[in-house]
């Protein structure tokens, strides 16, 4: 939860300089989610739900420590900011302190893509990211089940994040051409949305910062550049990007192996505007 951009002024917090800097600050907590994650296996039995003996058998391990997680951060505020989004709403409960008090920066909306980012990081993210550890799950006795869910909760959370702000640059956008997106929205015209939306430059300058960041993080420096690096920086790449040929018409975005952080990221963007008129 670390927060740079002031949410209490929706100017600044709608500022596209404050916001690109906020999401250079999650690509940085993302990473190093990331590296403390791939230091344990795949361990796919805690993704499995009813495989370990948890107090709610219809939850897998890794969904159980997420939702009590998600339940104890409620009590402290958490989802009452307006760039923190749950997986288990039904979970949140009442906050022990006093409210915080933000003023109108959204449009009211329904926006929650946590179910799909959750499948996507499960199924492809960290099979991606945990390959080089080329071991079978040994069991609850022998692997560190508790560790690697406490860093896939940690790096999910940012995830989640990062990809919600996507309304805060939709609603920048909306403010400075408001006559354009109104036109667009009216046609339903998601793939102009997402035209509209996309600026290819920026999504490669991304790209590019993330693996020399994703190096330079991954270095242990008394080895030097020509060690093996803590974690695999095409995975990591692979996790933002997305091909233009994943994109369609009617529902702009398709479920490849691509379609991770920047293209989510858009989606929730599209969507938000689609809602925004309402």
């Amino acid at each position: 939860m670390d927060t740079l951009i002031d949410l209490s002024d929706a100017s600044k917090a709608l500022d596209l300089s404050n916001i690109r800097f906020q999401l250079i600050r999650l690509e940085d907590t993302i990473t190093f989610h990331l590296i403390e994650r791939v230091q344990f296996p795949l361990n796919r039995t805690i993704y499995i739900p009813g495989a370990l003996n948890l107090p709610d058998p219809r939850l897998s391990f890794f969904d159980w420590m997420l939702r009590e997680q998600e339940r104890l951060h409620s009590r402290v505020r958490r989802y009452e900011s307006p760039d923190e989004y749950p997986f288990f709403p039904e979970a949140l409960e009442k906050p022990i302190l006093k409210p915080l008090h933000y003023p109108k920066i959204l449009h009211r909306n329904t926006v929650n893509l946590n179910k799909k980012l959750k499948r996507s990081y499960v199924d492809h993210i960290l099979p991606a990211a945990c390959s080089h550890r080329g071991r079978e799950d040994r069991g609850e006795a022998q692997e560190h089940y508790g560790s690697s869910g406490t860093c896939d909760v940690a790096c999910l959370q940012a995830l989640s994040r990062r990809i919600h702000f996507g309304k805060f640059v939709a609603e920048a956008k909306f403010q400075q051409e408001q006559d354009r997106f109104e036109r667009m929205i009216r046609a339903g015209d998601r793939a102009g949305l997402v035209a509209a939306v996309t600026n290819e430059k920026v999504e490669k300058k991304i790209l590019e910062r993330l693996r020399v960041k994703t190096k330079a993080y991954g270095m242990d420096p008394a080895i030097g550049a020509d060690g093996t690096g803590k974690i695999d920086v095409d995975a990591v790449i692979a996790m933002y990007k997305v091909r233009p040929a994943a994109i369609e018409m009617e529902t702009a975005f398709v479920n490849t192996r691509q379609d991770f952080v920047i293209p989510l990221t858009k989606e929730v963007e599209v969507e938000y505007l689609m809602q925004r008129l309402g």
